[in-house]
């Protein structure tokens, strides 16, 4: 809770923040990084804090610079890099983190990162 009402005093310093807009940003995050692993969508995700989904993406949009959408995605991949450097197969950690194709998990991985998720887990763990 220390955090999460130290991160709204920062932002309504910041930029001179609506606290109801804060808290419905910050919760959000939150949702989506205690529960990346789910299938989040931005219906989902407004419904859960009672507001317009176009509201909501316009709101994430201004506090954190992206879509909810893409927050998700980089939250899922940054916990799949944890999960290689423990160890974890590619496809078990494309499941565990909430995606639905080792393939397109693969793509995405490799894209962002610039190394597949197989050649990072043979990195990290060689690096041990």
């Amino acid at each position: 809770m220390e955090n999460y009402l130290t991160e709204l005093a920062k932002y309504q310093k910041k930029i001179n923040a609506n606290p109801g807009q804060l808290e419905t940003v910050i919760r959000v995050r939150n949702l989506i990084e205690h529960n990346f692993s789910e299938n989040l969508d931005l219906e989902a995700l407004s419904k859960d804090r009672f507001v317009s989904k176009y509201h909501l993406l316009r709101l994430f949009r201004k506090y954190y610079g992206q879509t909810p959408k893409q927050y998700l995605i980089s939250t899922r991949l940054n916990k799949s890099k944890e999960y290689l450097r423990e160890g974890m197969g590619v496809t078990e950690t494309c499941f565990a983190v909430g995606f639905e194709s080792p393939s397109s998990f693969s793509k995405l991985f490799k894209s962002r990162n610039g190394v597949s998720p197989r050649e990072f887990r043979k990195r990290a763990i060689f690096d041990k």
